[in-house]
């Protein structure tokens, strides 16, 4: 299973902003953002204002981190929203939100998505009924996502819980707090997502290198 390994403060400082890839860390003075300003490497104070394609590759690399997807996956992802009807963008918005880890880190259960998708990974969920260990897994209107009994009493799930009791869920998932039990019912919408994330700019991005132009130089 493909992913990022190294250290990822650098990609919110990449990014200008805020990823919240640390979980409680985030909201600290040690956060990365707190404590450093301006673009990571040698030369990243140097860096000039992004071009038209440089602010479309600023926007998905954004979008990839937050949700901790690779490219290929990701490239996946909006080829088949592409293939959905209605918008493009909120289309790929609708299946990142829809992963399995991702449900899991809006619920509360972990501190971050980094951490949902490791819980997952150890088997601590199931989905109608049956144990799901796949992060990626698409979650869809009707099914029901549930801690496993064996695994209600692990400190630091009660503790993630406890420190996430002020976060409400997203409309489209309905969470019995007390059985710690969801069942989604319905397709994520543009407006329940949070993220401040132009997808119209992704959409530009990968119209432009998957059909127009052999050179991504060509798109600026």
């Amino acid at each position: 299973m493909a992913r990022y390994t190294e250290a990822v403060c650098r990609q919110c400082r990449r990014e200008g902003q805020k990823l919240f890839l640390k979980g409680d860390r985030c909201y600290t003075g040690k956060c990365a953002m707190e404590c450093r300003s301006g673009n990571p490497g040698q030369h990243g104070q140097g860096r000039s204002k992004n071009s038209e394609y440089g602010l479309q590759l600023r926007e998905k690399q954004k979008a990839k981190r937050y949700y901790g997807v690779l490219e290929k996956q990701f490239r996946g992802y909006y080829e088949l929203a592409e293939r959905r009807p209605g918008q493009a963008g909120q289309n790929l918005l609708a299946i990142l939100e829809s992963r399995l880890d991702n449900v899991i880190y809006r619920l509360g259960f972990a501190m971050s998505r980094a951490e949902a998708r490791q819980l997952v990974t150890h088997g601590h969920f199931t989905v109608n009924g049956r144990k799901v260990n796949i992060p990626s897994f698409q979650v869809k209107p009707g099914m029901v996502v549930s801690l496993r009994e064996r695994s209600r009493s692990l400190e630091k799930i009660k503790a993630n819980v406890e420190a996430n009791a002020f976060r409400q869920p997203p409309k489209w998932l309905e969470y019995d707090a007390a059985n710690m039990i969801a069942k989604v019912t319905a397709v994520p919408a543009r407006e329940d997502i949070d993220l401040p994330i132009e997808e119209h700019l992704i959409v530009e991005l990968y119209s432009c290198l998957l059909y127009t132009s052999p050179s991504p130089r060509d798109c600026s």
